[in-house]
């Protein structure tokens, strides 16, 4: 059985104590903030006393809690008797453990001969705090105490002591306490040890380590042990900690690990990298992070070989590494890699290279492309894309008419994310040198992710659009469609004038722009083609189109209601009127439900007519209750369909909610 921690005794000593530090707190807080206008001693002053009053213990709790900031050895006598009180002992402790001078140590030595129990654990614990060298001889008898807890206690404050008479009564006891005591007297030892490695007394540590790792207590001790012998030792430990990471217990490697990130030196940092290769694939990529966190230029020659070879996960860990702490230095291994066969290798290198900080990686990236070749080459485009690197784009021209297609594509993509508009004519021109279809879209792509990208939307248009008519029809298509996308009134120029050519190809391609055209100036013009066509299809695209834009925002109220009544002539399939009703339903004018009535009696629309006017009541109920609310219990009260009636229901519940 393995003894208790002090952590876990003072846990363990009472949930009253637990009671009265929540009630303590919460009574606290206003007496708190009302101390902060009085001095230092003026609260010391009234934190005693509270100790000395009849006031209930969580305000003497609250109490201790100052005099831990604000009190002084004058303190002590009212805070010696708290000691042996169930409630208000630990309370007492926190600021008998910081206050200053003997008084403290003295209180304590004294309460450590009278008290029991978890009084006597948490009086010990604080002796060990404030290491009580006068104690020495009473924890030394206590050490030995019938109960377990009470001894475990005194090895530790021993421990925390660590001065040679503390030592030397916890060294036999080692192999002498009893099961319960041992694990706390090798805590103990291990505590002494790491004062005296702080102390420079190396030597005397390490025999306290080897002594704990040589006896049998449980394996947490045991691994702290072999972390404090090997950081002891500084680089003479590295034999131990080899030790640690080739064993098969998976705890021991785990405090290797530990270890590994903290013992300093180049040296280790060499022999842990050359410890890399011979680990077994599944630690491979546990100790090369390890490695990285070490933060030595040593590492990284291992690291840049992670990348370049060994099992796929030690691939992708040393990749991920050069992302969070890698420099320019990174950039030759990462684009090796990004160009490798494994298409997740090469995707998490060209993330990684997009993702280094610096203007250094850009400045090597550009550097390196005018002179690679093959996948290289066509890796490096691709990166200077993500990267934006702009004084590359004469280089990527050069590659966007390059006879091998892949570089091609890979460049035309990355003249899309990198342009200015400045270059926007340049690269409309390729659309003409386009030598496939998959050519001609890629360009499109790439003018379209560059026109998204560009802030001036109008100052699209004339790179777009010049020497228009001497451009081939797959060309005028292709730019149509990203005229389309930049969405600037200037730019419908030519989509109208196209409407209306004999090129069957370029008129539905301008028709379909125009019904896809985001700003409301397309609606004269689709109201018109909506009019004029016979092409069922045609017009119910173009419907689609003006419903959408007579929803915007900045279109006139007015105006839109004078369309829809328009729309609603030109409406003659049933599709076309569901769909005109929809637009009608977000009106915010009873003047469109005069609009939706007389298509009530359309049953094959009704349901949506009936719709359209509980959306318009809805959104004219703020300014015209009574009316919205008439024209909402007409639908509830006439309607045929049992969901339309609950609809109604519901607009009318809300309503009388506002």
């Amino acid at each position: 059985m393995n003894t208790p921690t002090p952590t876990l005794i003072l846990m363990r000593t009472s949930r009253n104590l637990l009671l009265t530090l929540l009630v303590g707190i919460a009574a606290s807080t206003a007496t708190l903030a009302a101390d902060s206008a009085a001095s230092s001693a003026e609260k010391a002053s009234q934190a005693l006393a509270t100790l000395k009053s009849d006031a209930p213990p969580e305000e003497k709790a609250a109490a201790c809690k100052r005099l831990a900031v604000f009190g002084g050895p004058d303190a002590v006598p009212a805070l010696a008797p708290l000691l042996g009180d169930e409630h208000l002992a630990a309370w007492a402790r926190i600021p008998l453990e910081v206050m200053p001078g003997p008084a403290a140590d003295d209180a304590l030595r004294d309460a450590a001969t009278k008290l029991y129990g978890n009084l006597l654990v948490g009086v010990i614990n604080s002796i060990g705090v404030r290491r009580d060298v006068k104690a020495v001889e009473l924890l030394t008898q206590r050490l030995k105490d019938a109960n377990a807890d009470v001894a475990a206690a005194a090895a530790v404050a021993l421990g925390r002591i660590g001065n040679p008479a503390a030592v030397a009564a916890l060294t036999p006891s080692l192999a002498a306490a009893p099961d319960t005591v041992r694990n706390a007297v090798a805590e103990g030892l291990i505590l002494s040890a790491e004062r005296l490695t702080s102390q420079g007394q190396a030597g005397e540590a390490i025999q306290h380590y080897e002594a704990v790792r040589r006896a049998n207590v449980p394996k947490q001790r045991i691994l702290e042990a072999t972390r404090g012998a090997i950081l002891a030792r500084q680089t003479e430990g590295l034999p131990l900690l080899l030790e640690a990471l080739r064993s098969a217990d998976r705890d021991l490697f785990g405090i290797g690990l530990r270890t590994a990130r903290e013992l300093p030196g180049r040296t280790v940092s060499e022999a842990l990298a050359g410890e890399l290769n011979r680990a077994p694939a599944e630690r491979q990529s546990a100790l090369l992070l390890a490695l990285a966190d070490r933060g030595d230029e040593a590492v990284w020659p291992a690291v840049f070989d992670a990348v370049k070879q060994g099992a796929k996960p030690l691939r992708l860990s040393a990749i991920g590494v050069l992302e969070r702490v890698g420099t320019v230095s990174a950039v030759p291994a990462l684009i090796e890699a990004a160009a490798d066969k494994d298409s997740e290798i090469a995707k998490a290198s060209k993330l990684a290279v997009a993702r280094l900080s610096g203007k250094e990686v850009d400045v090597e990236l550009a550097k390196r492309l005018p002179m690679a070749s093959g996948e290289t080459r066509r890796v490096l485009v691709e990166l200077v894309g993500q990267r934006r690197v702009s004084a590359m784009v004469p280089e990527l021209f050069k590659a966007a008419v390059d006879p091998d297609a892949e570089l091609r594509s890979a460049a035309t993509k990355a003249l899309g994310e990198t342009i200015a508009m400045k270059d926007l004519g340049t690269l409309a021109d390729l659309l003409a040198k386009a030598k496939s279809e998959d050519d001609l879209a890629d360009v499109e792509a790439a003018l379209d992710s560059a026109c998204s990208r560009l802030p001036d939307k109008t100052s699209c248009v004339a790179p777009l659009t010049a020497q228009w008519d001497s451009k081939p029809t797959p060309v005028r298509c292709a730019l149509l469609r990203v005229l389309g996308t930049v969405g600037a009134p200037v730019g419908l120029a030519p989509v109208l004038q196209s409407l209306y050519r004999d090129d069957a190809a370029l008129k539905d391609t301008a028709f379909r722009v125009l019904a896809e055209w985001p700003e409301p100036s397309a609606l004269p013009s689709l109201i018109t083609f909506a009019r004029g066509t016979t092409n069922d299809t045609q017009r119910t695209l173009a419907l689609r189109g003006i419903v959408r834009l007579l929803g915007s925002e900045n279109q006139n109220h007015v105006n839109a209601l004078e369309t829809y009544g328009d729309l609603v002539k030109l409406a003659k399939r049933v599709d076309d009127r569901k769909l005109v009703l929809s637009g009608l339903g977000n009106m915010s004018d009873l003047a469109a439900a005069k609009l939706v009535e007389p298509m009530l009696a359309e049953s094959a629309i009704r349901k949506e007519a009936e719709f359209a006017l509980l959306g318009i009541a809805e959104k004219v109920a703020p300014k015209a209750p009574a009316e919205a609310k008439a024209l909402a219990t007409r639908v509830q009260t006439e309607s045929q369909d049992a969901a339309t009636r609950d609809r109604a229901a519901q607009v009318l519940k809300r309503m009388e909610k506002r």
